[in-house]
C-alpha cells in the first residue's frame, strides 16, 4: 500500500486510475501491507478516504497472514498478542484464545502505544517456552511527525533479552506472497507482484516465483537498484504507468 497507492494517507497520482482498471478487467488482485495494525475494514475506509476504492476482501494484510499461518500449524492454540486489533482480531477469527498463561505463541505486531509491562510479559513468557511470532520485520515505519520503531525493533528488543529468534511472516518472507496467491486462487506463473521496495517487495515476489515490478514511488529509488543482487522484472516510476497495461499481457 504505502509507497505503491499512498504515502500516509495522500494518494499517489494514477492510483486509483490503477484500482479501478483492475477492478474492471476482472483480474484477481490483493493490496498487500505489512502493517498489522489495522483490519481490512478499517484499511479499506482509510483508502477511501484517500479516493481509492479497494474492496475489503482485496486487503490482504501480515496479521491475517499470520492468522492463517497459526491456524495451519496449531488449529485452536492460544496466544499472547502484543499488537493492536487488526492482529487480534484476525487470531479471534481463526478460533484462537488470547491468554497470559502458558499460550502456545507469544505474538509481536506494530502498535504506537508499545507497553513495557506488556513487553516485559512477552518475554518471561518466551523465557517459559512461548514460540516466538512476529508479523513483519519492518525495523521502523513512516509517521506525519516522522520515523516510527515498528515490529522488527521491538523483535530486536525481545530476541536481545530472551535468545530467542522470532518467525516473522510478513515480507520478505516469501510466505505472504504465497497465502496471497491461495487466497486468489491464482498462480505463481501468471501473477506480477507490484511494489516499492527491493529489500521486502521484490525479492519475497522474486523467491515466490512471481515477476516483479518495481515503481519508484515509494522507498527505493531508481539509483538504487543497480545496488541489489537481483533484479525487479520491470522498473516505473509510479502505478501511473501501468494503468495502460493491466490486462494486456505486457506486464
Amino acid at each position: 500500500m504505502d509507497g505503491v497507492l499512498v504515502h500516509e494517507e495522500v494518494p499517489i497520482p494514477g492510483a486509483q486510475q490503477f484500482i479501478e482498471r483492475l477492478k474492471a478487467s476482472g483480474l484477481g488482485f490483493l493490496v498487500l501491507t505489512n502493517n498489522s495494525i489495522y483490519t481490512p475494514r478499517d484499511l479499506r475506509a482509510r483508502l477511501l478516504g484517500s479516493g481509492i476504492d479497494v474492496p475489503e476482501g482485496a486487503i490482504w494484510t501480515s496479521a491475517l497472514a499470520t492468522a492463517q499461518f497459526l491456524a495451519d500449524q496449531r488449529p485452536g492454540g492460544t496466544a499472547y498478542v502484543v499488537g493492536e486489533a487488526g492482529l487480534t482480531t484476525a487470531l479471534h477469527d481463526i478460533g484462537y484464545v488470547m491468554t497470559d498463561r502458558d499460550p502456545d505463541y507469544v505474538v509481536l505486531g506494530e502498535t504506537r502505544t508499545y507497553s513495557f509491562e506488556a513487553i516485559t510479559r512477552a518475554i518471561r513468557l518466551i523465557a517459559d517456552g512461548a514460540r516466538f511470532i512476529a508479523t513483519n520485520p519492518d525495523p521502523s515505519g513512516p509517521s506525519q511527525q516522522g520515523m516510527l520503531p515498528a515490529t522488527g525493533s521491538v523483535a530486536a528488543l525481545i530476541s536481545t533479552a530472551t535468545g530467542r529468534q522470532p518467525y516473522f511472516i510478513g515480507k520478505p518472507n516469501p510466505l505472504m506472497m504465497r497465502s496471497a496467491l491461495n487466497r486468489i486462487d491464482a498462480h505463481s506463473e501468471t501473477t506480477v507482484m507490484v511494489g516499492d521496495r527491493m529489500d521486502t517487495d521484490i525479492i519475497s515476489g522474486l523467491e515466490a516465483g512471481l515477476r516483479t515490478v518495481l515503481v519508484t514511488s515509494g522507498s527505493t529509488r531508481a539509483d538504487q537498484v543497480e545496488t541489489f543482487p537481483y533484479r525487479p522484472t520491470r522498473v516505473f516510476e509510479s502505478v501511473a504507468d501501468l494503468v495502460d497495461l493491466v490486462g494486456d499481457g505486457t506486464l
